[in-house]
């Protein structure tokens, strides 16, 4: 990664932190820091793996955890019970996520992808019910595995 594409990684880090009015620690920098990099969602074990030896399993829980809670991050299910993590979009808020869009699971590659262009269709349900969450997860060959 270029030098200054670091530092404005860097500097977006701090100023999203301190805008969710969280401590600025080195693991929650870290982790953030993957995900400003990453076009796709991440597993709990593809962050251990990215932030290095230095944080443990509860540390990274934890923060994924506080993100979530913002409305930093959102989860993403996925077929075999686990959850990945991706990036929210700017009008997710603590304890209000907004993230209506269509995630896409690569069956070739195993990447999962926000749709952000593709909302998810209204739901109408019968008189006495009422939403309180949508996913919608579509399998299928990405564009880069389908070249």
């Amino acid at each position: 990664m270029p030098k200054n594409k670091m530092i404005q990684t860097a500097e977006q880090v701090e100023t999203l932190l301190k805008r969710n009015h969280l401590s600025v620690t080195d693991s929650r920098k870290k982790i953030l820091q993957l995900f400003l990099e990453q076009a796709g969602a991440l597993a709990h074990g593809d962050i251990e793996k990215r932030a290095g030896e230095r944080f443990d399993r509860v540390t990274v829980y934890r923060t994924l955890q506080s993100f979530v809670d913002k409305g930093i991050i959102h989860t993403i299910p996925t077929a075999d019970n686990s959850v990945r993590y991706a990036l929210c979009k700017d009008d997710c808020e603590e304890g209000h996520h907004h993230d209506h869009h269509i995630h896409f699971l690569c069956i070739k590659c195993n990447n999962t992808y926000c749709l952000d262009d593709v909302v998810t269709p209204e739901i109408k349900l019968p008189k006495g019910y009422t939403i309180s969450h949508v996913e919608v997860v579509v399998d299928g060959i990405c564009k880069n595995c389908g070249t």
